[in-house]
């Protein structure tokens, strides 16, 4: 499969597209005289990625989090999760695949998973809704929430998603009450819940699952309460861009620290998350089993106490 190219990163593009044929060249002659030559290619390529991510501005990020290579829900639960066995349906209308969730093992202990799926390609991707969960989703998601608490498992949730599914049929089931009862059922959990953002967290269609005890985002991901698109349109009725807007609205993980809104940031390999899926997999499994122990020994009402403690404070910040 080809890969993926965002505009700031046309200069790698061009510089993997020699190596590329000067590997093919070699390969050819099979003299060995151009190796050399192809990893003094490679080492630049590699400088340049890394000083392309190292200042990339909030819109930018914004694709980047968007990438359709970044490690996905499943990819998640396929390196971190041993014995998944997935729950379907929230026993009221249907099964969301754009919010899939289960049962499993994150290093011999046994928890309860979840996360938004956005899919890779055509078939999946409609299969998962582009990532859009409807209100069967949430409802399956406190479902989850509620099957935790009866067992006394720890909840792990990765959010990925642009929004909420906005549609009639969404909209006519109720996802506004779904979000909102999903939300509640995060912040009043008996049990210890830590949320990832892993790419976009969008509007409430993230906050239904991100209302954990901890709170992480990784290097590139973004969290807002919609798309810089949407705010371009809705704010500047079009007036300037999605670029301006995404700089103006703080989404980037390292705005949001300062804020308070996450606790922290993962590291993404040099590239993105993208680049190395294996390595960003095992990153995010370090950190999920060090913030877990942090919260393990803390009773209900701890749990509860501390998390209230943690979302009044976003915002507060100087305040008397």
């Amino acid at each position: 499969m080809a890969a993926h190219y965002l505009e700031f990163e046309r200069p790698i593009a061009d510089l993997e597209a020699k190596i590329e044929e000067l590997s093919k060249l070699s390969e050819t002659t099979g003299s060995g005289t151009l190796d050399a030559e192809i990893e003094a290619l490679r080492a630049r390529a590699q400088e340049v990625r890394r000083q392309a991510y190292s200042k990339l501005d909030a819109w930018q990020k914004t694709q980047v989090a968007r990438h359709p290579d970044r490690p996905h829900f499943i990819d998640y639960v396929g390196g971190l999760i041993d014995e998944f066995v997935e729950l379907r349906g929230d026993r009221k209308f249907a099964d969301d695949q754009a919010l899939i969730g289960g049962l499993g093992r994150f290093r011999g202990q046994p928890v309860v998973v979840m996360g938004h799926e956005k899919g890779r390609d055509t078939v999946s991707r409609v299969k998962h809704n582009f990532g859009y969960a409807r209100p069967e989703g949430y409802r399956k998601a406190i479902r989850l929430m509620e099957l935790a608490e009866r067992f006394n498992l720890p909840v792990i949730s990765f959010v990925d998603t642009p929004a909420a599914y906005p549609g009639v049929g969404s909209e006519e089931r109720g996802v506004a009450e779904a979000i909102a009862r999903s939300t509640e059922k995060s912040l009043m959990l008996e049990v210890p819940m830590i949320a990832i953002v892993t790419g976009e967290g969008g509007s409430g269609g993230a906050l239904g699952i991100a209302c954990g005890n901890r709170v992480l985002i990784l290097e590139h991901a973004i969290y807002s309460v919609i798309p810089p698109e949407g705010a371009n349109s809705i704010l500047w009725r079009g007036a300037r861009t999605a670029e301006e807007a995404a700089k103006a609205m703080k989404i980037t993980a390292q705005d949001l620290i300062g804020m308070k809104i996450v606790d922290r940031i993962i590291p993404e390999p040099p590239g993105g998350a993208h680049s190395d899926k294996e390595a960003m997999v095992a990153a995010v499994g370090e950190v999920i089993a060090d913030e877990l122990a942090k919260i393990a020994d803390m009773s209900a009402e701890q749990l509860k106490k501390q998390r209230a403690d943690r979302f009044y404070a976003i915002g507060r910040s100087g305040l008397q």
